[in-house]
């Protein structure tokens, strides 16, 4: 589980919230209609942006913000110097207990092939594969809530304008412009705090996720190969 993503949606959650909370009434900022433009449109566009298989994976791929566990390097390396010895030693059959013992399907898989006899650029070419693969699912996750970051705030201005222009349209009566244009501007804030909150601090960190999971991955093969 990764303390720092929860802590971090939770205390900035907490602070607009507190802040809120410091000047009125929170029901100020609750608005249905600004909540279906920004959320409506930002996910409409990132379908419109992506195909529909990598925009629903994409949930999929946002566990990994919040429950995430990797080796350290030193670990991996560590550990397939000490395969390697055992190998070396026992030959590659001795070998087979760590393939059940690894909970890394990535290792498993290669040192399978390994004790099957696979021809080594047999072995390369489907770890290559299988790592680029991951490289791309990841990356595409990342990217989808990178678009997702540019689009919120472009909605919530869009709602401002239909406000605007409701607002616009009925001057016949002064005292309804200032609840309207409180509402116009609702639309904004939504776009801003889940870009800013949300999205954009997402795929910052799939992004991180990214290059530990392929430096794991390179190490592993490396020592495969």
């Amino acid at each position: 589980m990764d303390i720092a993503s929860i802590i971090g949606v939770v205390s900035g959650m907490g602070f607009v919230l507190g802040t809120i909370l410091l000047g009125g009434s929170i029901m100020m900022f609750v608005n249905i209609p600004s909540i279906l433009v920004v959320m409506g449109g930002t996910m409409a566009a990132s379908m419109v942006g992506y195909p529909l298989s990598d925009f629903l994976s994409v949930f999929k791929t946002s566990i990994k913000i919040f429950m995430f566990k990797i080796q350290a390097p030193e670990e991996i390396i560590s550990n397939l110097v000490e395969t390697s010895n055992k190998a070396r030693k026992g030959g590659l059959l001795s070998i087979e207990s760590d393939i059940q013992n690894t909970s890394d399907p990535y290792l498993a898989q290669a040192l399978q092939m390994t004790v099957d006899g696979v021809k080594t650029a047999d072995i390369a070419a489907i770890m290559q594969k299988k790592m680029a693969l991951t490289k791309k699912g990841l990356d595409t996750g990342s990217d989808i809530f990178s678009s997702m970051g540019s689009y919120a705030p472009a909605f919530g201005m869009i709602g401002t304008l239909i406000g605007l222009v409701q607002m616009l349209a009925n001057l016949d009566d002064p005292s309804s412009i200032g609840p309207k244009m409180a509402v116009a501007m609702i639309t904004t804030f939504y776009g801003a705090v889940l870009a800013n909150l949300f999205f954009i601090p997402m795929s910052d960190k799939l992004c991180g996720r990214n290059e530990e999971e392929i430096t794991n991955m390179s190490i592993i093969f490396e020592g495969i190969i």
